[in-house]
């Protein structure tokens, strides 16, 4: 007679499972659906590039403008997609909610832990291909800078801005399985949010009492953390807190978890 699993054990089983069928649909699902991972930052970061380079403005707040792009928009993009695969979670795997040991949650963090690994990956590539191409962190003027100056401090940001996106995620998918039209303000509010968090448009642009606002944000402070874990020197707004990111997050995740507790039979039904 076969040993009853743990708790522990079961759990470790469903999350690999579902891992590995999530990440063979992202990657494999669709023709070089790989690639097509890879295409959004890179196109979003050349063109941006490219108009920045047009008016001649080769640096921001003392960065390279480049790395002051890809930074910026990497880190939110993980918050952007972690977000968006939470969002989508339950509905992506309801057929598998008739068995009682997968919940609503295991798709949620299974998703989200895939996003982070994937734009790790991308993150990566993005950065060291920019090096190939001689771009560097500093102003090119200046003694050039190859690599983060502060990675404890790039790593910190990053994680931040992956926990808020699932915190986020959360307590948005349950509003969005009572309200399904919310889906398409979200869908409206992926390109502005993009600007409004300092992504590809510096904040520090912005006259301050509307800069307090966009402060509100903690996207805004996970952006600018990660900026100045690759260059200490950096100049960014007032204000930027990494205790406030972490705070929101760690909110936001508590109360999507109270929520995913709280309407667990109605999340599974349709």
């Amino acid at each position: 007679m076969a040993e009853a699993r743990s708790p522990l054990e079961v759990t470790i089983s469903v999350w690999r499972a579902m891992f590995l069928r999530e990440a063979l649909d992202r990657l494999f699902e669709a023709r070089a659906a790989w690639l097509w991972l890879l295409f959004e930052p890179v196109a979003y970061i050349g063109f941006h590039g490219f108009g920045y380079g047009t008016f001649h403005i080769l640096e921001m707040g003392g960065m390279a403008i480049t790395m002051w792009i890809i930074s910026g928009f990497v880190g939110f993009l993980l918050f952007r997609r972690t977000w968006t695969q939470v969002l989508h979670g339950i509905d992506c795997n309801r057929a598998f909610f008739v068995y009682r040991q997968v919940k609503p949650f295991d798709a949620a963090i299974v998703r989200a832990v895939l996003e982070l690994i994937i734009m790790t990956v991308v993150g990566l590539i993005i950065f060291f291909f920019a090096l190939a191409m001689g771009r560097v962190i500093t102003p090119e003027l200046l003694d050039p800078v190859l690599l983060p100056v502060d990675p404890l401090m790039v790593m910190v940001s990053v994680v931040g801005l992956w926990l808020f996106g699932l915190g986020f995620g959360l307590v948005t998918s349950v509003a969005m399985h009572f309200v399904p039209e919310l889906d398409h303000i979200f869908k409206i509010s992926y390109l502005p949010l993009i600007y409004m968090s300092g992504a590809l448009l510096p904040i520090s642009m912005v006259p301050p009492p509307y800069r307090d606002i966009l402060l509100i944000n903690p996207v805004v402070h996970g952006v600018e953390l990660l900026r100045l874990g690759f260059l200490p020197s950096y100049h960014t707004v007032d204000g930027v807190s990494l205790a406030y990111l972490y705070a929101c997050s760690l909110g936001f995740i508590l109360l999507g978890l109270a929520l995913y507790q709280r309407f667990s039979r109605k999340l599974v039904m349709r």
